[in-house]
């Protein structure tokens, strides 16, 4: 059973469900908590394991290795620290993915390391989604990680081009048949 996979025990998915996701993000890797005593990471590793996950996240789960227990996660719709809830929202993405969407699709244009401990990527999300009219789900956005001390990413931030209210309204639009 492919939830039981991914919990662990019924407490800590009612710890997921009642954390606080208010917390607000680290400053700097200082003023993070120390995680797990880990040999440092080339960004270019980073960088790497990012380019073979990516393209893939909607299909399969991503190396979880690169991202520090602490993790602090923020886009237009979710904000929450800590691994565990990094892991769900993975998971959730491609539940909903194989569940809502007959194709779905995360396209790497770019990743680049714009700072000593910032790396940046660039992409799109496409899909159709699985409705009689085949409505299609289209939007660009970005995702900025900074690396801490250990070379792990302890804060990962997305934009999109587009509102999610936006988004929503593409379900509505008839999609073609090709």
């Amino acid at each position: 059973m492919l939830l039981s996979q991914n919990f662990t025990s019924f407490g800590a998915v009612s710890e997921f469900f009642m954390a606080d996701s208010s917390v607000p993000p680290p400053q700097s890797a200082g003023d993070r908590a120390p995680s797990a005593p880990n040999p440092s990471l080339p960004a270019s590793q980073i960088m790497e394991t990012l380019r073979a996950d990516l393209p893939t996240l909607f299909e399969r789960d991503i190396s979880y290795d690169i991202y520090s227990a602490d993790i602090f996660f923020k886009d237009p719709v979710n904000t929450f620290k800590g691994k565990f809830s990094y892991r769900i929202i993975f998971w959730t993405l491609r539940f909903h993915g194989q569940l809502f969407f007959t194709d779905l699709h995360f396209d790497v244009h770019d990743i680049q390391q714009t700072e000593p401990d910032v790396v940046f990527v660039t992409w799109t999300v496409r899909g159709t989604l699985r409705l009689p009219w085949r409505p299609r789900l289209f939007f660009n956005g970005n995702s900025t990680y900074r690396l801490g001390p250990d070379g792990l990413i302890y804060d990962h931030r997305d934009v999109w081009d587009r509102k999610p209210s936006e988004l929503l309204k593409q379900f509505f639009v008839k999609g073609t048949n090709a």
